[in-house]
């Protein structure tokens, strides 16, 4: 009986402990957001939902904000993101040009996709439907972050005849074409958790997240605002997104698809403080593309998309004002 009390006890400890553990992480998570000093508030730009259906049938959220005549600027988010992930790129250049926003299959408000039908190659594909629906004539500028610039080199390895002809323009924004996990710290730091249950996954990313984003996601100077929003939008994505995705960076090799994409007037951007695709993977991707400028951009991390946002809108604005 005294055995039986005790464990009851000690469980009841750890339960009450949790929840007062979640409650203390909800109202930091509220106090950071009201000090955010955002003039738009983040997650609050948006167009009327569209859908394209890709070769699944699986419904993929889109979003269409008009422009003047020239070039489509289709913009492909990263791993456990949305389409929120242009939040500044996309206030900038609102009525100076045409563009195209998706949420990756499973992610934002797109439907939901399994592992078997998680792959580059599907996510490749998925972008093709986007492009031939929401982009059927004109040329096209693709800009990826992360899994999105994968999915861009995806599309090139499928379908190389795109790139130079309508697609005449790439943005790489801190993204890999392979042996990512031979050299990337953060995947080395998150491989022994997806090897464990959902369940605990689950309770460990909901745990001081803040403090993991911090760490792995952004640069050592980074602003809060910036660490919450991409907070913001891990906590709001499922954890079987984690699982169902990672298998795509255990053996990834896109290198074959670089000279398709070197067709095509491209800019590499990469953070030097970036642990997740290090500074080193997007020197290779601007050395093999042919033709390709790199873009450095000092003591930035993967969200360099927020970080220097201002200098990544930069880099698109004379890509499109190039080809216009």
């Amino acid at each position: 009986m005294r055995r039986t009390m005790k464990l009851a006890t000690t469980a009841g400890a750890f339960v009450v402990t949790g929840i007062a553990a979640q409650a203390l992480n909800s109202r930091q998570r509220t106090q950071r957001k009201r000090r955010r000093g955002e003039d738009v508030e983040f997650g609050s730009v948006h167009s009327p939902a569209q859908v394209a259906h890709a070769s699944d049938g699986l419904a993929i959220h889109v979003e269409v904000d008009d422009g003047p005549t020239g070039p489509t600027v289709v913009f492909v988010h990263g791993w456990v993101c949305t389409l929120d992930s242009w939040h500044y790129q996309r206030l900038a250049l609102r009525g100076e040009a045409r563009m195209v926003f998706m949420d990756q299959r499973s992610h934002g408000k797109s439907a939901r996709s399994y592992d078997h039908n998680s792959s580059i190659r599907q996510l490749a594909d998925d972008l093709l439907v986007v492009l031939n629906e929401f982009a059927p004539t004109g040329d096209i500028i693709l800009v990826g972050h992360s899994m999105g610039g994968m999915t861009v080199m995806g599309l090139a390895d499928a379908h190389p005849e795109l790139f130079g002809t309508r697609v005449k323009g790439v943005v790489l924004v801190a993204t890999s074409a392979g042996n990512l996990m031979k050299g990337s710290p953060a995947m080395r730091y998150l491989r022994p958790l997806i090897t464990r249950t959902s369940l605990l996954l689950d309770r460990g990313r909901s745990f001081n997240s803040f403090s993991i984003v911090r760490r792995w996601a952004v640069g050592p100077h980074a602003q809060e605002r910036h660490i919450d929003m991409t907070n913001e939008m891990i906590l709001s994505t499922p954890t079987y997104v984690i699982i169902d995705f990672y298998q795509n960076f255990v053996a990834l090799d896109l290198y074959r698809s670089l000279e398709a994409i070197g067709k095509a007037k491209t800019v590499v951007i990469g953070g030097t403080k970036d642990l997740l695709t290090p500074f080193r993977h997007s020197r290779r991707l601007a050395a093999d593309i042919p033709g390709a400028t790199l873009v450095g951009l000092e003591d930035a991390g993967h969200m360099v998309i927020f970080e220097q946002h201002d200098k990544v809108t930069e880099v698109i604005t004379d890509m499109y004002e190039s080809l216009a």
